[in-house]
């Protein structure tokens, strides 16, 4: 693979921008807010969810939703670099976990890239306002990773001019508290695969749509299993055309590889510093065995900073570099030898529940939710086909039929 080099530097006027960014989120998150710093990220997401809703609108009022958004449509149009920084400062602050991530992040980017000038004007400003949230209607219990191989049916109705949804989504992170989800359906029930596929968006409250909780042992349930059962899209709603679904998708999930994942190494960065703390206070910084895993994790967590960086020299539709390929392989396994480097540190401590039913610790919580890291969004078994075949060109695996 050719490495692509991104030569990221920050200017005077971004260091300004830095400072005025860390100035406001030290002026905000306090207060009615001060709950909520360093709450909300994986594993925690069904912490203080009416707070980080209206911290949402709080970041809204002061301009710092959707800054990489053109200006035309409410936002900034920061260059790169000025979204660097705010993912830093933002995760530096303690920022919460983003109810309205997936608006931002991947409905609002996809329909910049791909939708209609009617789709822009009736969705982008309830995202940018922190006021719609969004869910993702990609998995089924028979597509988790292979996601070409949906089920879910949308079947147009020539008499109301509307598509109709029938099917199951699964893992839909935060569905019970979102307002629209954008579905992956198959518009040809002849074609198989790549083809035949359309993307919807769809408003959640409605009768069509039943939501049912995931409970998880810990007592939780963020995640959700959605059924459609002729749920009702209009015609004005699919974007693209019907066939397009898997070309809308695949430039979704490539601005999920975008500017967000170098907060999301903030946020790696923090709890690896809490590890580092508990390892001076209970002595396990002596081992030289903890140390040295300590440092590996330190290095890779650099390694996975700099490969993010030469990333974000990506397209505007989403298309992946082949740098992009390898990061979920890369920050899930690194993520997942973290929970077990946690655990390690602690030690007889990993064991002890701070109280009952399941309260757990910040480091217990983090071991237990890595075991998911390598399977949600794509197996590892799943990304290294992708690198293969997708990256470095190599012959298709053999699939049957589906």
């Amino acid at each position: 693979m050719m490495a692509t080099a991104m030569q990221l530097r920050f200017s005077r006027e971004d260091e300004d921008f830095r400072a005025e960014v860390a100035d406001w989120l030290s002026a905000n998150l306090g207060g009615e807010f001060a709950c909520v710093r360093h709450r909300g990220g994986p594993g925690d997401e069904h912490m203080y969810v009416e707070e980080r809703k209206a911290w949402e609108q709080r970041l809204a009022e002061g301009g710092w939703t959707c800054i990489g958004w053109p200006e035309a449509w409410g936002g900034k149009d920061a260059s790169i670099e000025q979204q660097v920084i705010f993912n830093e400062e933002y995760a530096r602050a303690g920022g919460p976990g983003r109810v309205g991530h997936i608006g931002e992040t991947l409905t609002g980017p996809t329909l910049l890239a791909f939708g209609s000038e009617q789709q822009k004007q009736r969705y982008l400003p309830g995202i940018r306002a922190g006021t719609d949230l969004w869910c993702q209607g990609y998995s089924e219990p028979s597509a988790g990773s292979d996601l070409a191989a949906v089920r879910t049916r949308a079947e147009f109705d020539a008499d109301s001019q509307e598509w109709r949804i029938t099917g199951q989504k699964v893992w839909t992170s935060l569905a019970h508290e979102s307002d629209y989800v954008f579905v992956l359906a198959r518009t040809d029930p002849e074609d198989k695969g790549h083809r035949g596929l359309g993307f919807f968006l769809l408003p959640m409250a409605q009768p069509g749509i039943t939501i049912r909780p995931i409970k998880q042992l810990t007592g939780t349930a963020e995640f959700n299993e959605v059924f459609f059962d002729g749920a009702v899209c209009s015609a004005e709603d699919i974007v693209g055309q019907p066939g397009d679904g898997w070309r809308v998708a695949m430039g979704l999930l490539g601005f999920e590889r975008g500017v967000s994942t170098l907060g999301q190494q903030m946020l790696f960065q923090t709890e690896l510093d809490e590890i580092v703390r508990i390892a001076r206070e209970n002595g396990a910084a002596r081992d030289p065995v903890l140390r040295q895993r300590i440092a590996e994790a330190h290095i890779g967590l650099r390694t996975l900073r700099y490969n993010s960086l030469r990333m974000l020299s990506g397209g505007d539709d989403g298309s992946l570099s082949r740098e992009a390929m390898i990061y979920k392989l890369c920050w899930s396994s690194w993520h997942r030898n973290l929970g077990k480097l946690a655990m390690d540190v602690l030690g007889p401590d990993a064991e002890l529940l701070d109280g009952g039913p399941y309260e757990l610790n910040r480091l217990q919580s983090l071991f237990l939710f890595t075991r998911a890291d390598t399977i949600y969004g794509g197996t590892n078994q799943i990304q290294r086909n992708i690198i293969a075949e997708r990256a470095l060109g190599m012959p298709r695996e053999p699939r049957g039929e589906n």
